[in-house]
């Protein structure tokens, strides 16, 4: 964990920020806090003199919803702060962890998030406020899992909401955008440590989608991608079991994870985007190149798997009716472009909540996520599918590219004006504001 170091309420040096993709960057003066008496000095100090504060976090999101219009909060984690309850399965820990750091206290304690999404790498406050999640019938995103949460809010208050305290805050701040305040504590609920066995085999599309019913509804967590130009998909299972019996060779772990998901693909990317015309064939290549194996291990480890070649991504939670007619439109989006796509669709799967602007708000969900590789061209790939997926019904991931603006998204979320006047009574001045917000929700 990063160490403590001295808190100011005044702004410190300009310092540079950029998003794990580098496609969105500012140049910020930094104020660093560590708890949330510090926090609440530097959110005073920011509203008597004006300026915006927005928490940098760990840079996970492609949108510039973490970009600062005004100074940077950068929070630091303290494990003094952290209190596991293990007989009740609750654990309450800094905001500012990383979900890689969570998941190594849990895993201590004999403790595990139900679900997780691929990535590791968010802060928990991060993770949260965007609408993380990762896929399964039976599970919502990871917000559902908050039990309790602790926030600074733009007076400088510091509140702490759940279903019996500040109700009526609650359903709005799981999902906060990072617009009611900043998340200093939060309440997860755990379940016992698991073991994970992962299926992963390549398959016909056709096949795949004919049998829609039966790999969301017959697995606990299910996922595929499909690869651009080509009737090929990888399909994705992992199910709860009681032994951790199959380990998955540290050499052939290498190879698949490390080697050729990232040494090899970047390569490839590489030569996507100076020769595009060779993608076809990359993209069939690959498709081919990922072979079927069987393995169980530590649900995290199961989960999560190591990101290295950068890219930017838009991601749309659609009723999981639509699936079917959004992949068809997109996969002519993809045929008709005037460039390229390097990178897999994925598709996941999530059930219904009833979080505010979480993308599953009310509906089962099927999810669809789009990526190019850094440097290769993209709106036009992203807007054409987002027109697709706007027509269907479809919720921009908040955490992902995507062009939308309040009038577009009113509709699509039944109880968007009543975060809006949450949102009004937690931050007035607009503290936590910045220009992406103030398209996405109003000024």
């Amino acid at each position: 964990m990063p160490e403590s170091s001295p808190s100011t309420a005044s702004a410190g040096t300009a310092a540079p920020w950029s998003n794990w993709a580098g496609n969105q960057t500012a140049t910020a003066a930094v104020v660093r806090a560590a708890g949330a008496d510090e926090v609440q000095a530097a959110v005073r100090a920011a509203r008597a003199d004006g300026r915006r504060l927005k928490v940098g976090g760990s840079g996970h999101s492609f949108t510039a919803i973490a970009r600062p219009d005004g100074d940077r909060l950068e929070l630091v984690a303290e494990p003094a702060r952290i209190r596991v309850d293990r007989e009740r399965r609750l654990v309450t820990v800094p905001a500012a962890l990383t979900l890689r750091e969570l998941n190594e206290l849990l895993a201590r304690h004999g403790l595990a998030l139900p679900n997780l999404g691929d990535i590791d790498a968010q802060s928990v406050a991060g993770a949260l406020a965007t609408g993380t999640h990762g896929t399964g019938a039976g599970y919502g995103c990871l917000s559902t899992f908050v039990d309790a949460l602790t926030l600074v809010t733009g007076a400088g208050e510091l509140i702490t909401c759940s279903a019996t305290d500040n109700a009526d805050v609650f359903p709005a701040a799981r999902v906060g955008l990072g617009a009611l305040g900043v998340l200093v504590e939060v309440t997860l609920r755990c379940v016992d440590a698991f073991v994970l066995r992962a299926d992963e085999r390549p398959a016909a599309l056709a096949d795949t989608l004919a049998g829609l019913p039966e790999l969301i509804g017959g697995n606990d967590h299910a996922e595929f991608y499909w690869f651009p130009y080509t009737d090929r998909v990888q399909v994705k299972t992992n199910n709860r079991v009681p032994a951790d019996d199959h380990p998955l060779p540290r050499m052939r772990g290498w190879l698949d994870d490390e080697f050729l998901a990232n040494t090899v693909f970047a390569g490839a990317c590489r030569l996507g985007r100076r020769l595009p015309g060779l993608a076809p064939a990359i993209s069939a290549v690959s498709a081919r190149a990922l072979a079927a194996r069987t393995y169980t291990g530590r649900s995290d480890r199961v989960f999560c798997t190591p990101r290295r070649v950068r890219f930017v991504e838009m991601e749309y939670g659609l009723p999981r009716a639509a699936l079917p007619e959004a992949l068809a439109a997109l996969r002519r989006i993809v045929d008709d472009l005037p460039f390229r796509v390097l990178f897999p669709v994925e598709v996941r799967f999530t059930a219904p909540d009833d979080i505010w602007l979480s993308h599953g708000y009310g509906r089962e969900s099927a999810y669809l996520a789009i990526h190019q590789y850094v440097g290769v061209p993209y709106e036009p790939y992203f807007r054409g599918f987002e027109r697709i997926a706007a027509k269907l019904g479809g919720r921009p991931h908040w955490g992902k590219l995507h062009y939308r603006d309040a009038a577009s998204l009113r509709p699509a979320y039944p109880r968007f004006d009543d975060f809006r006047a949450v949102r009004d009574r937690l931050d007035p001045d607009r503290v936590f504001g910045n220009a992406h917000l103030d398209r996405v929700l109003g000024a």
